[in-house]
């Protein structure tokens, strides 16, 4: 609260209330199809912009060194400019009334918990009707290529999927939030999508690309780790899942991730399962060698993935008990 108090915010003592509200109003209405069908959604936007930047700075024809200058201040131009205006917008928003209810429903709009549940759940629903389906289902939330990818293989990677992203989609935003108020939620998703976007090591974001990725990883590597936590103390209030061994789990083979941060969420829903996740994975041509995370059944089905979400949920529970506990 009191980084949020330094920049001046109107709402800094309430940013966890807000914060609460802001995750329900999430969980509850999720993104309505009916509502970003008349307005762009504010990540669509900010995509736009990437992609503009992109176009506009990333010359092909560029030396390494020139490619990398481009992309490290088109990153840093983004990033405070998104800052920027969650500060103008929060200060806009503390002088009128109900404004701390309009702070709540923008950042709403920059969680991801409901989306995140409904993607995974339809993937195993589509599953459960067939291998055709499931691999349609999962190409919408992996960048793996579907159709290689038998039945064991889409269910882990929807698990996955949601396991990586309850961190990037859910708890660093809320982290972001409650420590430099809706200035630092807009940054974080600003750099989330540049990642998304231009942080692959392709041979055009190589360079163009490689401040957006490193600072992804820096902003999400206390989230990353505060999430496999939540996610161990979610498995306590689960009947069919581990606590101990997602602890234990999550010890031993998030370290050995070739992501210092998606391992310790796939680490501990593995653990808690008694899933096997990540292990070689292949993306268009290219196939990625990775560490195993957790030593039990990596043939996963549509009735596990429907575990993982289960796990998730009670996750989001544990998320907004720690949120409340931070406001009293």
């Amino acid at each position: 609260m009191l980084l949020a108090d330094t920049l001046g915010l109107p709402f800094g003592g309430d940013l966890a209330m807000i914060l609460l509200v802001a995750l329900a109003l999430d969980a509850i209405l999720g993104d309505p199809p009916w509502l970003y069908r008349a307005v762009p959604h504010p990540v669509a936007l900010l995509g736009r912009v990437i992609d503009w930047a992109d176009t506009r700075f990333n010359r092909e024809a560029g030396r390494r060194a020139e490619r990398f200058q481009s992309g490290l201040l088109a990153t840093l131009a983004v990033a405070c400019g998104a800052f920027g205006l969650g500060w103008v917008l929060s200060l806009l928003l503390g002088g009128i009334g109900g404004g701390w209810l309009l702070e709540a429903i923008l950042a709403s709009t920059l969680i991801a918990f409901r989306s995140l549940f409904d993607h995974a759940r339809a993937v195993a629903a589509a599953l459960a009707r067939g291998l055709a389906d499931g691999r349609a289902a999962v190409a919408h939330i992996v960048g793996r290529d579907p159709e290689s990818l038998d039945e064991p293989g889409v269910a882990r990677a929807a698990v996955e999927s949601l396991a990586e992203n309850f961190s990037d989609g859910v708890v660093a935003p809320a982290f972001w939030y409650l420590l430099l108020g809706l200035p630092g939620l807009c940054a974080y998703k600003a750099v989330n999508t540049l990642d998304s976007m231009i942080g692959h090591r392709t041979p055009r974001h190589e360079s163009f690309g490689k401040t957006a990725a490193r600072l992804d990883d820096a902003v999400n590597y206390l989230p990353a780790r505060l999430s496999g936590l939540i996610l161990v103390l979610a498995a306590v209030f689960q009947k069919d899942a581990d606590a101990g061994r997602a602890w234990q789990t999550l010890l031993r083979d998030a370290p050995k991730h070739r992501s210092v941060n998606a391992g310790w969420q796939e680490a501990a829903v593995a653990g808690a399962l008694g899933f096997a996740l990540a292990g070689p994975r292949r993306y268009g041509r290219q196939t990625v060698e990775d560490a195993w995370m957790g030593d039990g059944r990596s043939a996963l089905t549509a009735q596990d993935v429907n575990a993982a979400l289960a796990l998730y949920l009670r996750a989001g529970a544990v998320l907004a008990v720690m949120v409340l506990m931070t406001a009293v």
